[in-house]
């Protein structure tokens, strides 16, 4: 039986999963017929599904141990007794089903433990949306992938061509398989040589020597009380810091990715201080509503993909940085000045630092956020950062699932003890997608964040236009 090692982020997500946190990540896609559609696909659909059983990495990979999560020698190993309709399931919504209704089923699903006896993934085809549509609805935990490889893997079962009607489900193909060598024989790993592995151990150690310094920097930079270069627990408690039940919410919204970038060239930011201000817009307003909003600003932290260009994906390997989302300023102006400047701060120091040393930087800065997993602590200690705000490019061009047109792509990721929200962000053709995912008894009228990120928006272009 054939075995994977588990990394150290991988384990990191593995260690957070409880019975409230649960370290899954999916995605929602609506797809619309652009032929008539036919009467029983859906049904064809999961006969095919059945017949299909020659299932590839990662998707037949199981825990050794799923009953300790934790165990000092976890790690992957084929699923012999691979059961393909548990991971592929079909629900239907009441008949024409809206968007309304899709986001409760899907705020259902995410809501959902996922079972550790099993390879870690689900997907739910879903029927019954008006104008013959259907959506697919897809989880998996993030040990097994991060949000990088899991939209490659979507993206790659999908075809370039509406004409194209054979494209295999996505857990019949190698995702992982790496290149051919330049003399044509496939790629082998080799065995490290003891002058390598000095290597390896000798750049660790620069890379731990670098990063310290990077966290001392920060460590300087908050006693100087400078709020833009932030440090781990300089954030404020705040409502969406708190002790967080099972149950989840979820909202969406689009942008235009020409508005963005207009409005980021207005201010001389980028795309990403764009999204970070509609945000920190729509967060404010919520928590004024609430009569819950610090003095103080609330702090983002911002995932960074670290990979090669070139990298096939699989497991973890990102990076973070901590930003202020400038919420105690008023102007929206003065707002998105704010932020450019902590993220060009923060970005300034990333730069300067290897792939190793960003990882055990990263790791520094998160570290506080284990106390927010002790029971009692949650709302009680200043959390390490207020929110999760991911961006994550996708397809640049239009996907196709058996003639029919992908029309939207929303990511979901994880709320935490400690950190009831998370806003992740994806690109696709000329848009943006936002998946706005919350803890549902923790957070108030999360649905409101959707508007009001979009009300923001508007509100920095009618700014610019009128300077």
């Amino acid at each position: 039986m054939t075995a994977k090692s588990i990394n150290v982020i991988d384990r990191v997500f593995l260690a957070g999963e409880s019975r409230e946190s649960m370290m899954h990540v999916g995605a929602l896609m609506q797809f619309s017929p652009q032929r008539p559609a036919p009467e029983n696909f859906l049904r064809e659909l999961m006969d095919e599904v059945k017949a299909s059983l020659d299932v590839k990495v990662p998707w037949n990979l199981k825990l050794r141990y799923p009953f300790f999560l934790n165990h000092p020698l976890q790690c992957w190993i084929e699923d012999e007794h691979f059961d393909v309709e548990y991971h592929v399931r079909r629900s239907a919504l009441p008949h024409p089903g809206d968007e309304k209704e899709l986001g409760i089923l899907v705020s259902r699903l995410h809501s959902h433990h996922i079972d550790q006896h099993r390879p870690p993934w689900e997907v739910h085809f879903i029927e019954g949306l008006e104008n013959d549509r259907f959506a697919i609805y897809f989880k998996v935990h993030h040990s097994l992938v991060d949000g990088y490889t899991g939209i490659k893997l979507l993206t790659h079962t999908m075809s370039k061509s509406v004409d194209e009607l054979d494209t295999p489900l996505f857990y019949l193909q190698e995702p992982f398989k790496r290149p051919p060598r330049e003399d044509g024989m496939p790629a082998r790993q080799e065995t490290p040589s003891l002058d390598g592995l000095f290597a390896v151990l000798q750049e660790q150690l620069h890379a731990s020597r670098d990063a310290g310094h990077a966290f001392m920097n920060v460590v300087r930079s908050f006693k100087a009380r400078d709020d833009l270069l932030i440090a781990p627990m300089q954030a404020p408690k705040s409502i969406i810091n708190q002790a967080i039940s099972r149950n989840r919410r979820f909202a969406t919204q689009i942008m235009s990715i020409e508005r963005l970038k207009k409005v980021a060239s207005q201010y001389h930011g980028t795309l990403n201080d764009v999204v970070l201000a509609v945000c920190a817009s729509a967060l404010r307003q919520l928590m004024l509503e609430q009569n819950a909003l610090p003095d103080e600003p609330l702090v983002a932290m911002l995932p960074v993909n670290i990979r090669p260009k070139d990298d096939i994906g699989g497991g973890n390997a990102i990076g973070t940085i901590l930003a202020s989302l400038g919420t105690h300023l008023a102007d929206p102006v003065e707002r998105i000045r704010h932020i450019i400047a902590s993220t060009t701060h923060a970005k300034e120091q990333l730069s300067t630092l290897s792939r190793a040393a960003i990882v055990q930087f990263s790791a520094m800065l998160m570290s506080p956020m284990l106390l927010s997993q002790v029971p009692g602590l949650p709302g009680k200690v200043r959390p390490a950062f207020n929110v999760v705000i991911s961006n994550v490019p996708g397809p640049t061009m239009p996907l196709y699932f058996r003639g029919y047109k992908m029309d939207s792509y929303f990511p979901l990721s994880i709320p935490m003890h400690g950190y009831g929200l998370n806003i992740t962000v994806m690109s696709y053709l000329d848009t943006l997608n936002f998946g706005f995912i919350g803890c549902r008894d923790s957070i108030p009228h999360l649905q409101r964040l959707a508007v009001y990120s979009l009300e923001a928006l508007e509100d920095l272009e009618q700014r610019a236009a009128s300077t």
